[in-house]
């Protein structure tokens, strides 16, 4: 909530921002990417609560580890909705400011996952989690899905 809505309405009101009309084939793209990424968001929590038996909170983290869905395509889902949606409103607001939030948002994450977030993973669900990550790449998605032997 804070990096999609917060955070850009923040560094908006402090530039002064004005929204311009954008092309309207960007309209589109920037719509199909919102609704892309809002689906996916659904997608991933609903797994997060239904098979994870938790959320992606912190202080309720999943007891199991997900890797149905698309999680069978990329390590990373849910981060790749935030990723679509951010697009989404640098397009639709027309924004360098966003875009920039986006990029910097992508660089944080591609620092946190491999040193933290993984790190984590790797503890709390042991060789399940390192067949899974040897298996399924972190962020750019693999075609055909992969099955796990025991899910």
């Amino acid at each position: 909530m804070n990096v999609l809505v917060f955070i850009p309405g923040i560094l908006l009101w402090l530039t002064g921002y004005q929204w311009k009309m954008n092309y309207p084939v960007l309209l589109v793209i920037g719509c199909l990417l919102l609704l892309s990424g809002l689906g996916l968001a659904a997608w991933t929590m609903r797994l997060f609560h239904f098979i994870g038996q938790g959320t992606a909170a912190p202080w309720d983290p999943p007891q199991r580890l997900i890797v149905n869905g698309p999680y069978c395509h990329v390590r990373n889902p849910m981060l790749t909705s935030v990723f679509l949606m951010q697009a989404a409103e640098a397009i639709l607001l027309n924004s360098i400011t966003i875009f920039m939030l986006l990029v910097l948002f992508i660089i944080a994450n591609m620092l946190y996952f491999p040193l933290v977030e993984e790190k984590a993973l790797e503890k709390r669900f042991g060789e399940s989690y390192r067949e899974y990550r040897r298996n399924v790449p972190r962020w750019v998605p693999r075609l055909r899905p992969w099955r796990a032997l025991i899910e």
